[in-house]
């Protein structure tokens, strides 16, 4: 990685940079455990679950020296006040509670069907259309 001056040493994983755009895709946002050094950049997601946008960290993965557990995306997907709350509303969203085995183990194909399973659900189930019982 040598635009950001990051040395790529056998230590360095070959795990796959994610796209999470489309807002600032030429970014990369660290999802990671709360293993490893703490920063004052690192954002707390959930008790298990952090992020850190800082190329520190990035040289600390490279290294060997960051979280055991993490995925790289670049860019982020963003909303206004109040539009995630009110796409949620509008049922838009199907959302479980955050799992770090879901976030950080599961292969990114299967990220989906695992998530419907941790609700007790199918794809199967899904529809196209929306409505209310």
């Amino acid at each position: 990685m040598t635009r950001m001056d990051i040395e790529v040493t056998p230590k360095t994983s070959d795990r796959p940079v994610l796209f999470g755009g489309p807002v600032e895709t030429d970014r990369g946002y660290v999802l990671h455990d709360h293993d490893g050094p703490s920063r004052a950049s690192t954002l707390a997601v959930t008790p298990d679950i952090s992020l850190t946008p800082t190329v520190d960290m990035l040289r600390a993965i490279a290294d060997g020296r960051g979280p055991a557990h993490w995925l790289l995306a670049l860019g982020y997907a963003g909303w206004g006040a109040g539009q995630i709350e009110a796409e949620i509303a509008a049922n838009g969203w199907i959302h479980c509670d955050a799992d770090p085995a879901l976030v950080f183990d599961a292969p990114a194909e299967d990220k989906w069907r695992r998530a419907f399973e941790k609700l007790g659900a199918g794809l199967s189930g899904l529809s196209a259309e929306a409505g209310r019982a």
